[in-house]
């Protein structure tokens, strides 16, 4: 039986559908590309959740297509922050409650902002982080941004 997640109880309390999808982990490869693979998704519909900080207003999130990069001078606009940072890797935890490759939007240990790429309007169904390794939420995208109270922008770029 699949194990419910902070961010699956997230969705249950408000009513929102979605599918759990589990996948082998390998410790070494957590991108996006690879989870997509084996989830049966191009990367481009594996969103990746990512935490930065900004100058003016702190802590926030951007989700990203998992084929893309974040384009941080979009995200500061966004977030209207002057200069923008990603946090860390080692306060992932001590921030969102997850850990590196299990980030996740839905049912973080505060509810930081949220900026979402424009992308996710193309698609039916997106994958994010259940907020583990091993476990991805298939989701629809006006079902996700209404869960993470999210605003869209454009936000990434192709990588390099």
């Amino acid at each position: 039986m699949v194990r419910k997640t902070n961010a699956a109880r997230l969705l249950d309390q408000l009513g929102i559908v979605y599918e759990l999808r589990e996948y082998e982990v390998d410790p070494d490869d957590l991108a996006a590309k690879s989870v997509a693979a084996k989830i049966g998704l191009p990367a481009r519909q594996v969103f990746k959740t990512l935490v930065a900080r900004g100058d003016r207003n702190g802590i926030c999130m951007a989700v990203i297509p998992g084929d893309a990069e974040l384009d941080l001078k979009a995200l500061s606009a966004a977030s209207g922050d002057r200069k923008i940072q990603l946090v860390a890797v080692k306060e992932l935890q001590a921030l969102t409650g997850y850990i590196r490759g299990g980030v996740t939007a839905l049912a973080a240990k505060k509810d930081y902002p949220v900026y979402v790429d424009e992308a996710v309007e193309l698609f039916d169904l997106i994958s994010v982080s259940a907020g583990l390794h091993g476990m991805q939420i298939l989701i629809a995208p006006l079902d996700y941004l209404r869960a993470t109270k999210a605003a869209t922008a454009a936000l990434s770029q192709a990588k390099k």
